[in-house]
């Protein structure tokens, strides 16, 4: 029986890959990813900058990348499972950050569980953890809500039951949110919530990274061409 093995990736900054993620992406079998030539990418740069660590660059083993994201999750699930149980050992990453959190895995791990295929995480960057601590707001207690919906009705009804709830526990909210939907989310946040104040972090770890804590009409006017991927925070309880 092979080993799967979460692993985490950095969302920006290369420095932040772990010494254990380096060997356990050398010493796998199959890497399933999102994208195979960007983690391909990412493999030949991890390889020049770390060559030095665990003889990551010299090793004549390379692993089998597989695709696998959220199209072809249901599909490739059987035949990385079926390797698995050959003995064959599996990473399963994203493009950036820690798989499963907004990004397909699910599946996979508790298939992968419901057949006693050890399933192992390894640790690392994370958006939503990095902006937290990052943005100023409480972080004792917290709700990850992924991408707001796309459609405006189904975002004004989650904001509205955010509302209903926001008596009974004071957490800090959290949404992912791209470039094109920014604008529109905070002028759907402002007519449920009023003009609160709200916590941005965007293009975390990277050159351009930048955290931005101010009401939402001021963000709506800073944020006029909104640019990178965004991680929006608020805490009604403040």
């Amino acid at each position: 029986m092979g080993t799967l093995y979460i692993v985490s990736t950095p969302i920006g900054n290369l420095e932040d890959i772990t010494l254990r993620a380096l060997r356990i992406l050398k010493e796998v079998d199959i890497i399933a990813c999102e994208d195979t030539r960007t983690t391909s990418q990412l493999l030949n740069l991890l390889s020049t900058k770390f060559a030095h660590v665990h003889n990551f660059s010299g090793s004549a083993h390379q692993p089998k990348l597989i695709r696998y994201d959220d199209r072809t999750e249901i599909s490739k699930a059987p035949e990385i499972l079926e390797l698995l149980t050959q003995g064959k050992s599996v990473a399963l990453v994203s493009d950036a950050g820690t798989p499963l959190i907004s990004d397909p895995g699910y599946v996979l791990v508790r298939e992968a569980r419901k057949r006693g295929i050890p399933v192992i995480s390894v640790p690392g960057a994370s958006a939503l953890l990095t902006a937290l601590t990052s943005s100023g707001l409480p972080a004792d207690k917290f709700m990850f809500l992924g991408y707001p919906p796309e459609k405006q009705s189904h975002r004004f009804k989650l904001f509205t039951q955010i509302v209903s709830i926001k008596h009974l526990i004071g957490l800090t909210y959290i949404f992912y949110c791209p470039p094109h939907k920014l604008l529109t989310t905070l002028e759907d946040m402002k007519s449920v919530f009023g003009d609160i104040d709200v916590s941005i972090c965007r293009e975390l770890t990277k050159i351009h990274e930048e955290c931005w804590s101010e009401t939402i009409s001021k963000t709506l006017a800073y944020y006029q061409n909104p640019k990178g991927e965004f991680v929006l925070m608020m805490s009604l309880s403040t």
